[in-house]
């Protein structure tokens, strides 16, 4: 595969350069049409020396002389069709095997922002179009097309009017061709979006088998695919009608043409212009010369979806940016920069595009922990898709090291980089792929490593098959699938597999456990430890134990940021406060809301109760107790406060740390 220097793969060439590296193979593929067609004219020439030599002398000889050079020349016939049938195999292959995975990494590349990509995977189902038209006999008969004049020429020598009837009946035969293509060509894209759209929407359904059965939809999916089905089935139908009735309409002229031809020729020899020899022989070179538009007006639809998916890969891989030269830059620290961070949402009814992150700003030393908190749609999950490459923002930048991402080559740039998803999937593959990224000079004790480090090295252990447990569409080992909270926990040890300096968690703990909380805060606080920075996206207080900074985002913009104790502590403070009083406060707007479970720790207040220190610390959230009159004394829950304060590593349970999301 060609590569850019860095080691980038040249995805923006790699369509155009494997057309140009089969430039010579097509070339070859011509020189095997011409022969092939000569030899085509063996038929005719052995005809007409028949009835003229043979037929005329009575020569026995002669005639078993002429079958044997028949026989030599069909042998060469086959030989060079079987040739020009395997150089156009080859060549079909060979240029999936240089557009495919380029064409993989240009549609996963393409899905950088809200709407990008195409689910469908329609670059890959085009090459494979491409492919199979390339190695098909429509292909081949594309090459015979330009060697219709040499039939015509042949029979121009036996007689111009049999050279003009031919003539004519081939404009006839192209019309009819140029008409199927304006018929069927609109038809054509339609159908294939509707094909596009059926296809999608039942592989959705089948990703969402669990929900649709729990639900009892599975009808009214059903009654909906089937109209999506129906409408691709109308446009197919629609685009073929032409076809067929064009299609018919040409091999009926072309048989009309034969017979014409046929009659012209013993209208010819009465006159005694031409031998009987030449009725056969003119029959058979009109065939031959109208063969191949029969062929294409037959298998014009094919031809349309060939060319259209050449076009949308021409046109994917020509849109791709050409990027700088990638130097290889030494392994980062781990110091994060964002500048000005502006990222755009699709375009509303209007036209205008409503500004999902508007302005954000921060930075972190090579350590540090950071918690994204606010309300949902707030902005956190597209921060984490930005940090990490991807989506490419519409403003602004983010350096790592001082460097911004095209200064690197994304697969070195990606080693140092982890990112746990909302939503994780599992690629087809064994455990062991998944958490090393499919690297296949991972080392095993790596991967144990980011195991044992996210929690799941003995729930891997458990399963029958191990590391080599198959995850993904094939499903987990003996057929027992994997919880939400295990997938979770797998896409953690994937994220931090190799220890990268940047981590990005995004909701990281929604559907773990106590357990997987407590594995969740140790595998932050080694990261941390050992230099990463860390960044987590969380609404629930107990993801945010292990990080020592808050960055509060509300309506895309950046509200509050600094250490955790001081992003927290006023509003936490000012409302337990309140509440000691007997008083309920709403949440501050732009602050987030004091978590239910640290509401659930306040007691009213008594004569006799400590009250906290003016600076003390906040405590993370703990599990509520029940409702109702406290057994312990006002001095018991003040000492129990101040111990949760003096242990602001101490996992926490769940609650909200904003309201609505």
């Amino acid at each position: 595969m060609t590569t850019l220097a860095g080691g980038r793969p040249a995805t923006a060439t790699a369509y155009g350069a494997a057309l140009s590296a089969a430039r010579s193979s097509l070339i070859a593929v011509a020189g095997f049409s011409l022969v092939i067609n000569l030899l085509m004219l063996t038929g005719s020439i052995y005809m007409l020396q028949v009835y003229d030599r043979v037929l005329t002398s009575g020569s026995v000889p002669t005639l078993a002389g002429l079958f044997l050079i028949v026989v030599v020349l069909y042998l060469f016939l086959a030989f060079y069709d079987f040739l020009r049938s395997r150089v156009m195999s080859r060549l079909a292959t060979r240029l999936d095997v240089a557009a495919a995975e380029p064409a993989l990494l240009a549609w996963v590349d393409a899905r950088r922002g809200p709407g990008g990509g195409d689910a469908g995977g329609r670059p890959l189902r085009d090459l494979d179009t491409v492919r199979g038209f390339v190695g098909s006999p429509v292909a081949s008969g594309l090459f015979d097309l330009p060697f219709a004049p040499v039939y015509l020429a042949v029979l121009f020598l036996l007689h111009p009017w049999l050279g003009w009837l031919t003539l004519a009946g081939g404009a006839v035969a192209a019309l009819i061709a140029l008409a199927n293509r304006a018929l069927s060509n609109r038809s054509i894209a339609r159908a294939v979006a509707a094909e596009t759209a059926e296809r999608d929407f039942a592989d959705q359904c089948w990703r969402g088998a669990e929900p649709a059965r729990a639900m009892g939809m599975q009808d009214r999916l059903a009654q909906h695919w089937s109209v999506l089905r129906r409408k691709a089935l109308a446009e197919t139908q629609r685009g073929s009608d032409a076809a067929e009735v064009l299609s018919a309409a040409s091999r009926a002229f072309r048989m009309l043409l034969q017979s014409a031809i046929l009659t012209l020729g013993a209208f010819l020899v009465l006159r005694q212009e031409m031998s009987a020899g030449a009725i056969v022989a003119s029959s058979i070179l009109s065939g031959r010369a109208l063969a191949p538009v029969d062929q294409i007006t037959g298998q014009w639809r094919s031809i349309g979806a060939a060319a259209a998916a050449h076009r949308r890969l021409r046109d994917l891989f020509a849109a791709l940016p050409d990027l700088p030269r990638a130097i290889q830059l030494p392994p980062p620290a781990g110091a994060l920069q964002v500048d000005r961070l502006v990222k755009l949402g699709l375009a509303g009814a209007t036209g205008e595009r409503r500004r999902i992150l508007n302005d954000v700003s921060f930075a972190l030393e090579p350590g540090e922990g950071l918690g994204v908190i606010g309300p949902s749609a707030s902005g956190k999950s597209t921060l984490a898709r930005l940090l990490v490459g991807a989506w490419t923002a519409d403003q602004g930048e983010i350096r790592l090291d001082g460097a911004t991402a095209d200064q690197w080559a994304p697969a070195a740039l990606g080693r140092h980089v982890g990112y746990l998803p909302q939503t994780v999937e599992l690629l087809p593959g064994t455990l062991r792929d998944n958490i090393a990224r499919f690297d296949p000079a991972a080392r095993d004790a790596d991967v144990i490593a980011a195991a044992r480090l996210a929690g799941v090295h003995e729930m891997i252990l458990s399963l029958p098959q191990g590391y080599a447990t198959q995850v993904g569409a094939q499903g987990a080992g003996g057929g027992a699938p994997l919880s939400g909270g295990q997938v979770q926990r797998i896409g953690l040890a994937r994220a931090i597999f190799g220890l990268p300096k940047l981590v990005v968690l995004d909701e990281p703990n929604a559907n773990l456990d106590m357990a997987g909380d407590e594995a969740l805060t140790a595998a932050i606080t080694e990261l941390r430890a050992r230099g990463s920075i860390v960044i987590v996206m969380a609404h629930r207080p107990s993801a945010l134990a292990a990080v020592n900074r808050i960055l509060l985002l509300r309506n895309g913009a950046v509200a509050r940021f600094g250490p955790k104790d001081e992003v927290l502590a006023p509003s936490v403070r000012g409302r337990m406060a309140t509440q000691s009083a007997g008083a309920a406060t709403p949440p501050v707007a732009g602050e987030p809301a004091i978590p239910a479970a640290l509401r659930a720790r306040q007691v009213p207040a008594m004569p006799h109760a400590a009250a906290p220190a003016a600076n003390a610390p906040v405590a993370p959230a703990v599990a509520p107790e029940p409702a109702g009159p406290s057994p312990m004394t006002g001095g018991r829950v003040a000492a129990k406060l101040a111990r949760l304060a003096a242990a602001p590593d101490r996992p926490a349970a769940a609650g909200d740390l904003t309201r609505g999301g």
